[in-house]
């Protein structure tokens, strides 16, 4: 079963995560927009600055959250707006009390990299039993496993049915470029069988796409309407409505080009007659009498393809002519 089944060709989610800024109506706009924009699902970050972050040794961060604080009833009206608009309501969610009231709107759970060694939380939401999206910035390849092996002794079905996604990330807001490390995702993909993905911070989309065409089946893109005139960091890596349309025609595209994993010729090589005419047949050189034994320069290959292909030169070489054969006439069925 493919848990992360998308109307794309990669599931797609849209990240607004805090840049809301607490603002609700702008959470709902928000939400609109992506729910517009084509991707499968939207995305958001579930706190409470105390729940999140001591005061007493972080109180500016602390602060910080409590500004971008949403409610309960705020949080299940925008699942329920989800549910309106047909986009799959996800979320990181960084408070362990909201398990309590947000587990029915959600039937994908999201851990944030700044919780992937957050092992009660994540505990939380294997036993809940949904499928999990975790991203790994921050984090060694050791680390990983060991999450990994975690959830599986848990719950092995995470593993065996492919419930888990991992995200290769990069926690910085924004990357530089060499910081992407979309290799990584190969890594991955030779240890883990399990479906693979990609979490972008860069600024554009060059490397979502180029991650969809090394594999990745889930992306996540920060969302906003707008990067003009915005402050708060995230806005910065964050696609907006067209983009994310322009994307998801995009990596349609790529999946297209990428086609399948079988080499053999395509139906416009075979329409055009190219598999003909491209390739070379093998003719006489010159006239040759019934019984000449063949030698190397009484043959010649030239297109197109006629009787003998080209790669049977070789295999004429000491045969002996059952049949006279004019100069430029194809070899074929006059030998032995």
């Amino acid at each position: 079963m493919n848990h992360f089944k998308s109307k794309n060709s990669v599931y797609i989610i849209a990240e607004i995560g805090g840049n809301h800024e607490g603002d609700f109506e702008y959470a709902k706009k928000l939400t609109r927009l992506a729910a517009e924009s084509g991707a499968d699902a939207v995305k958001f970050q579930i706190y409470t600055g105390d729940s999140l972050v001591n005061p007493q040794y972080d109180p500016v961060r602390n602060k910080h959250f409590k500004k971008f604080e949403l409610s309960s009833n705020q949080y299940i009206e925008l699942a329920l707006l989800c549910k309106e608009l047909k986009i799959t309501f996800m979320a990181s969610v960084w408070d362990i009390d909201a398990f309590s009231y947000m587990n029915e709107h959600m039937p994908i759970y999201k851990v944030g990299s700044g919780d992937m060694t957050a092992y009660n939380l994540i505990e939380k939401m294997v036993r809940v039993g949904k499928p999990i999206i975790l991203s790994t910035g921050l984090a060694t390849f050791l680390e990983v496993q060991n999450v990994v092996s975690f959830i599986n002794s848990l719950d092995s079905s995470y593993i065996k049915d492919r419930k888990l996604c991992i995200l290769q990330c990069t926690s910085m807001y924004p990357i530089p470029d060499e910081d992407a490390n979309l290799n990584v995702m190969r890594t991955y993909m030779e240890n883990f069988n399990i479906p693979i993905g990609y979490s972008d911070h860069t600024v554009g989309m060059d490397a979502i796409e180029t991650s969809v065409a090394m594999g990745a089946e889930v992306i996540e893109v920060h969302f906003t309407d707008t990067r003009e005139g915005k402050e708060f960091r995230d806005h910065k890596v964050s696609a907006t409505k067209d983009e994310i349309q322009l994307l998801i025609k995009k990596i349609k595209r790529i999946k297209t080009l990428q086609g399948s994993f079988e080499k053999k010729p395509t139906s416009s090589e075979i329409d055009s007659k190219h598999t003909v005419s491209f390739r070379r047949g093998i003719y006489a050189s010159k006239d040759l009498e019934s019984g000449h034994i063949i030698t190397e320069k009484d043959l010649i290959s030239l297109r197109p393809f006629e009787g003998l292909g080209a790669d049977k030169f070789y295999d004429l070489i000491g045969s002996k002519l059952t049949h006279s054969v004019k100069k430029l006439e194809s070899i074929q069925n006059k030998y032995q």
